[in-house]
């Protein structure tokens, strides 16, 4: 038996840097054999060169996930070398920064393809095959943002409450079925995500950014045990835990204040 067959293989999205990254090498280090999903063709074949020391098979593939077509791409990169992905990562994912009204349409549909329906038929498609085996794994890539309303980031904060949403409704239906759904939700990360969005934070909220390492870290654990919910540092679980307590109108002030810098 080949080592692509013995092993599982770990499908991961956005995989060529910060969360998405180090997640693909903690599975590497595991023994998972990886299908890897970007938009970089060269920076994947970098990733790839780096995890293969790890005595495992990566297949990488290059698309944009904010094209219609791009999921079908990776359906039929997967069914042509006959692989099973027993664990699926959502990571893949986009932000918009600024008045709604002043943002361009075609980035806020750009951020909506990826973050919402990229996922959504990604996860559907795989997890129907799961629940038909009776085994697998799920973790969306949301953010705390999922838990309150965003003025200034008003797309990127839905988008991400429809992945927590999404993922804790699925979680329930498919418990007893062999298979588990797990939503991860940092803070603000070091990834680049920040720069990307055309988000500025002052230095007091550049103290609280945690790395992309360590969230990993703290997924790749929290996914072993089969939590649901997956937040990863003591002071974002407090804000979470504060923000239910109070009243939206009061949160909704907050975060438009914050995001005003």
């Amino acid at each position: 038996m080949s080592k692509s067959e013995s092993r599982s293989h770990v499908l991961i999205t956005g995989a060529t840097a910060g969360i998405g990254y180090e997640l693909a090498k903690l599975f590497a280090m595991d023994g998972h054999n990886l299908i890897l999903i970007a938009r970089d063709k060269e920076k994947l074949k970098e990733v790839k060169k780096h995890l293969e020391i790890y005595n495992i098979n990566v297949d990488i593939l290059s698309v944009d996930l904010s094209v219609d077509s791009s999921c079908e791409q990776v359906f039929a990169f997967v069914d042509k070398k006959n692989l099973t992905v027993d664990i699926l990562i959502n990571n893949a994912g986009v932000g918009s920064f600024g008045d709604f009204s002043s943002i361009p349409m075609k980035k806020e549909l750009a951020l909506i393809d990826i973050n919402i329906r990229a996922l959504t038929e990604l996860t559907k498609h795989f997890l129907y095959k799961m629940v038909e085996n009776e085994n697998g794994t799920i973790m969306n890539v949301a953010s705390t943002a999922a838990f309150c309303a965003g003025p200034r980031m008003a797309t990127y904060y839905a988008s991400k409450a429809y992945v927590l949403n999404l993922t804790e409704a699925l979680n329930e239906e498919v418990k007893n079925k062999g298979v588990k759904v797990s939503c991860l939700c940092p803070g603000a990360v070091n990834t680049g995500f920040q720069n990307k969005a055309g988000i500025k934070k002052n230095e007091n909220a550049k103290k609280n950014i945690m790395s992309a390492k360590k969230v990993a870290q703290i997924a790749y654990r929290d996914l072993e045990k089969g939590k649901t919910i997956i937040i990863p540092g003591f002071k974002n679980k407090i804000l979470v835990i504060v923000n239910k307590f109070l009243p939206r109108v009061i949160s909704r002030k907050i975060i438009f204040k914050i995001n005003n810098g």
